[in-house]
């Protein structure tokens, strides 16, 4: 779920979900000298820092898309849902971007979990921008990374992309092909 953070849950092949600890928001996905360090863990170049609200908020930043200094992290995302929706340039070079993290983060995810499947919610994810982070994840995926093209990725309908993570979770649906 690309939200407020950054969650991931992982059920294996036996239809269990694993007993450890998926923190995904904290994994290092950016290491440049120059990645942004996380205010929360110290670690420079935190998942969370791409692949959230926080993430889109900083990326707006550095595409010249600005907002008062009081705007909630929530509120930014709302403004850049509008702007995407109004077809503004800048907020799809946001999505763009943040699709792009998304497609190497699961790359790099994939080194540490066999993924076939992967369902993507959370707020940053609904809207035209939820449909271009897709498009842009799987053409990572598909240039960068061809070993993983079995894996496939599914976006839920607009509802449950924005509030169903709990539902999803305790109903784990069966999934076949992709969104």
């Amino acid at each position: 779920a690309l939200g407020s953070s950054l969650a991931g849950g992982y059920v294996g092949d036996e239809g269990r979900i694993s007993g450890g600890i998926d923190e995904l928001a904290f994994v290092p996905i950016d290491y440049a000298t120059g990645a942004p360090v996380d205010e929360w863990s110290g670690d420079r170049g935190c998942a969370v820092q791409y692949l959230s609200q926080q993430g889109t908020a900083r990326l707006m930043d550095r595409a010249g898309l600005t907002a008062s200094p009081e705007a909630l992290l929530r509120d930014r995302l709302i403004q850049l849902q509008e702007l995407m929706e109004g077809d503004d340039e800048n907020a799809l070079r946001v999505y763009q971007a943040v699709g792009r993290a998304l497609g190497h983060s699961i790359a790099h995810f994939s080194d540490f979990y066999p993924l076939r499947h992967i369902v993507l919610m959370g707020r940053v994810m609904t809207g035209s921008g939820g449909k271009t982070i897709l498009e842009s994840a799987r053409g990572i995926l598909a240039s960068d990374y061809p070993g993983l093209n079995a894996l496939k990725l599914h976006i839920p309908d607009e509802r449950e992309r924005r509030h169903g993570q709990a539902i999803a979770a305790a109903t784990l649906p069966l999934l076949s092909g992709g969104a």
